[in-house]
């Protein structure tokens, strides 16, 4: 069962959500807070797999209630969910540990499998989200940040039919072997493909090629 602590300042959003997750069989909300304070300590109480962070709440910030979950339960995973999509949001979410970014206007279905692929180890960057920091990169100069080029080069790429659906196995966090099995190919293939995906978006890094093409997908 996925443990689920929500974080938000509003009554009617907690409500919903809980509503909306609770009908899950694999998730269960244990809690409800309405500051970052009170998301920090039942955190510790409570030890979810998940926290749902509103960004701006009374007295400790969802931002700021992020880093210091991070630094104290590294296994606990934050997603953070808000309706503001300002850049330095996004970069100060991720930057804080976070590991997605997603807004309230998302579908219940797609929160939900947010959850799960956050638990899985994937990072979740809806694809409005991954045009921004896009945008905010590629007007950038200095490209000293490491996702600089990566989010840049990808603006462009093109992937083959075959390569989007090697990208698709990818992001279901598919080895290369599972990869070949699935698409009846040799492992030697799969890692070809693999390799001119990462060619292709300009890092070797699956983690970041992940988050890259999750965005780049619109998944």
């Amino acid at each position: 069962m996925i443990k689920v602590l929500m974080a938000d300042d509003h009554t009617l959003m907690r409500d919903g959500l809980e509503t909306i997750l609770n009908l899950e069989h694999d998730i269960e909300v244990v809690g409800s807070a309405r500051t970052g304070d009170e998301a920090l300590e039942m955190t510790e109480r409570l030890r979810p797999h998940i926290v749902l962070m509103d960004i701006q709440m009374p007295g400790m910030s969802g931002i700021a209630c992020t880093k210091r979950i991070k630094e104290l339960y590294p296994d606990v995973q934050v997603l953070i969910l808000t309706t503001f999509a300002e850049e330095e949001y996004i970069i100060d979410a991720f930057a804080s540990g976070a590991t997605g970014f997603l807004l309230k206007d998302m579908s219940g279905d797609k929160l939900t499998q947010s959850i799960r692929d956050a638990l899985a180890g994937q990072f979740i960057l809806p694809s409005a989200i991954a045009v921004k920091l896009v945008s905010r990169l590629a007007a950038a100069t200095t490209g000293r940040h490491p996702l600089d080029k990566v989010l840049r080069k990808s603006a462009s790429a093109h992937l083959t039919d075959k390569e989007t659906r090697v990208a698709q196995l990818m992001l279901e966090g598919a080895s290369n072997k599972e990869i070949a099995e699935r698409l009846f190919m040799s492992e030697g293939t799969a890692k070809n493909y693999v390799s001119a995906i990462y060619n292709k978006i300009g890092t070797n890094d699956r983690t970041i090629a992940v988050m890259t093409l999750r965005g780049m997908l619109g998944e």
